[in-house]
């Protein structure tokens, strides 16, 4: 089982990005995905989690201006960041649950004037 996360890149605040983690060599259908991040010198943090019914939740600091989805025939969760603040500086993985947790390598998103 292999999560690929896309979509990091720079942005100047305010600004948005999405970031894509697509999962290969099994399907996470019927369980919980989710994105966590970690900044430099930072524990990692659970940003948000959908569902295999395609319920949501979100950390208070990411919700209204994040958004989480999935695509189950794609095998891909989203991740849409709008309102972009410096503090969203991390590096964003994307995991499945599936009894045991499953992790993708990180994407990098830099939030800076």
């Amino acid at each position: 089982v292999q999560l690929q996360a896309s979509g990091g890149g720079s942005v100047q605040p305010g600004g948005s990005l999405r970031l894509s983690c697509v999962a290969s060599g099994s399907s996470f259908r019927g369980n919980v995905m989710g994105w966590y991040r970690q900044a430099p010198g930072n524990e990692r943090e659970w940003v948000a989690t959908i569902t295999g019914a395609g319920a949501t939740n979100y950390a208070d600091s990411v919700k209204g201006r994040f958004t989480i989805s999935r695509n189950v025939a794609k095998n891909t969760v989203y991740l849409q960041m709008n309102s972009l603040k410096s503090e969203d500086t991390a590096v964003y993985y994307c995991a499945g649950n599936r009894g045991i947790m499953y992790w993708g390598k990180g994407t990098q998103v830099t939030v800076s004037s």
